[in-house]
């Protein structure tokens, strides 16, 4: 084929700091990439079109036509309106925002949206470390803690759009979460509460990736943060395995940098504690890196669209 007439489909991650967009062909090869600052205090708006001028050269240089545009984007959002529902106090004038609507009209071809996790995973089962696995937990750890579900080869998402959010599930202490409950996985796993944690058992101040370079270092407290921050994520595992039976999960987000620290406490704690079918849960470690949300929102597009290989 000529490359002129090949399709190419763009994917855009629209995080609360940085936005990403990649531009793939058919096989969700990415044949270029850009990063821009989000303008999260400017409103919606401003966003996309931050997404957007960061798209446009990447248009321009790369031979093809565009076929669609999938976006994954932070906070509750209706992937069939393409709205954002509700969005953290980091973000204005975000939620009710019509981000397909906007992409439609600047690049005249369908847009799709999701939320980042659920891109995230679209990202890794179509061209990561779990391609083609049929029935995979999702899980990134960043800022906070999020999780997805795939479930017979689909993403399932439940009626409400909340399955597979392990990041906000009782049953893991009493600490007082961000969205006001207690005990979730995210007071323990979390970027932000890694560096609460360690505060806490040292007066000290650091950053989730301080306190990994602090538990390379030998550092025990920091150890024993990681240590709570792998049970829990074990326990989570073992939990979501009892419901819906997965086989597998991959792990990605910035606190899994620190996966010499994390996978072995998962893995031993798994062991322990396995699921109650008896099989063994496999456990990976993301394959796209920054590249999954924005790949996953490119995937979706093309699975919506059914052009090419399935996704």
């Amino acid at each position: 084929m000529n490359t002129y007439d090949r399709r190419l489909f763009a994917g855009v991650d629209i995080g609360g700091t940085t936005t990403q967009v990649v531009l793939c062909d058919d096989d969700l090869t990415v044949l270029d990439r850009a990063e821009t600052a989000t303008p999260a205090d400017r409103g919606g708006r401003a966003m996309t079109d931050a997404a957007l001028t960061a798209l446009a050269p990447l248009l321009e240089r790369t031979p093809g036509r565009l076929t669609g545009c999938g976006a994954g984007a932070a906070g509750v959002v209706d992937s069939v309106t393409g709205r954002i529902l509700v969005a953290s106090d980091s973000f204005t004038g975000w939620a009710g925002y019509g981000v397909t609507d906007a992409l439609e009209e600047a690049l005249e071809v369908p847009a799709f949206l999701d939320n980042d996790v659920n891109a995230f995973l679209y990202g890794e089962t179509s061209g990561g470390a779990v391609r083609d696995e049929p029935n995979v937990l999702g899980i990134t750890l960043g800022t906070g803690v999020g999780g997805a579900l795939w479930s017979d080869g689909a993403l399932f998402t439940g009626p409400h759009g909340a399955a597979g959010e392990i990041g906000h599930i009782p049953g893991f202490g009493e600490l007082l979460c961000s969205c006001g409950g207690r005990g979730h996985l995210e007071t323990l796993a979390s970027g932000r509460s890694i560096g609460a944690r360690y505060a806490e058992r040292t007066g000290r101040r650091l950053t989730a990736r301080e306190v990994a370079d602090a538990a390379g270092g030998g550092d025990e407290d920091a150890l024993a943060v990681f240590r709570a921050a792998g049970e829990g994520i074990a326990r989570a595992i073992v939990m979501t395995a009892g419901v819906v039976d997965i086989t597998t999960v991959v792990v990605g987000g910035g606190v899994s940098r620190a996966w010499p620290l994390l996978s072995p406490v998962v893995l031993a704690s798994l062991s322990a504690e396995p699921p109650v079918s008896g099989h063994p849960v496999r456990l990976v470690r993301s394959g796209l890196g920054s590249d999954a949300v924005p790949v996953g929102a490119a995937a979706r597009a093309r699975r919506e669209l059914a052009v090419g290989s399935p996704a």
